[in-house]
């Protein structure tokens, strides 16, 4: 009796955990699956070359979009399939139903919200301004007639006109940082989240950072969907909350930024 009196227990208590775990995370709607590309998979599109959002670690894709990735599906019943594509193919992707989603530091704007529908914001991104440490510069104002590094057709560089600055074209950040360094150029417009990753990596020496959020507004990073798939937008939102309320996403922008970069 003793010998079977320890078995039941000892069911009972397996009982209880393995219905605590599925209890943890709901199944997917028949709604949200309707949407899915497939079945039990929420598939999302992101370069996986673009470090810290998502990039290949000995040769694993890993990321703090890739994580966040894993856990929003998770919490929506779903397993997270990547599918690495180039930027430029990565919107035109997701309007022809390759992705469910698209992942990939994508900036909120009104031409994309025409066509497009946005997650919460998982990241708050604010403009900054490095200068070498000993500039005068102190703000946007000052960089009207200056050579100031920009990508190409981003809003960094938009924010260069808009300030008249001289636009040096440059798209990769470490590359902006090392024309600022060697001098041929007197700064570079990016984000927040570019200057911590790079600084987690690279000596700054010689460097300053000035936060110019109250010139250029900071602009929402977001999910993006297709407008018709509601469902899957509603289910992914929800988990997103929960994440940001456990504190799942501020663990992982200090994981992959060395920062808070979610507010």
């Amino acid at each position: 009796m003793k010998i079977w009196k320890k078995v039941l227990v000892t069911l009972a208590a397996l009982t209880v955990g393995t219905t605590a775990g599925i209890g943890s995370i709901h199944a997917a709607s028949s709604q949200v699956n309707s949407e899915l590309k497939q079945k039990g998979e929420l598939t999302i599109g992101l370069e996986g070359t673009y470090s810290p959002y998502s990039y290949r670690k000995n040769n694993k894709l890993t990321g703090f979009e890739v994580e966040l990735g894993k856990a929003v599906a998770k919490e929506m019943g779903l397993k997270a399939k990547f599918v690495p594509s180039k930027w430029d193919s990565l919107v035109a992707g997701l309007g022809s139903g390759k992705y469910d989603v698209v992942m990939n530091d994508i900036t909120q704007t009104p031409e994309r919200a025409k066509k497009y529908n946005f997650s919460t914001p998982y990241i708050k991104s604010r403009y900054v301004l490095i200068v070498p440490k000993d500039s005068k510069i102190k703000n946007l104002k000052q960089i009207s007639g200056k050579k100031i590094v920009a990508g190409t057709g981003t809003n960094n560089a938009d924010v260069v006109k808009k300030y008249h600055g001289t636009l040096v074209p440059n798209g990769e950040f470490s590359n902006s940082v090392a024309m600022v360094k060697q001098g041929r150029a007197e700064g570079t417009v990016n984000s927040r989240e570019a200057w911590y990753a790079y600084s987690k990596k690279n000596s700054t020496k010689g460097l300053k950072m000035i936060d110019v959020s109250s010139e250029a507004k900071p602009t929402k990073i977001s999910a993006l969907f297709n407008k018709k798939d509601s469902a899957i937008q509603s289910s992914y939102n929800e988990a997103l909350k929960k994440l940001q309320k456990d504190g799942t996403v501020k663990k992982l922008s200090q994981k992959y930024f060395g920062e808070e970069v979610t507010e």
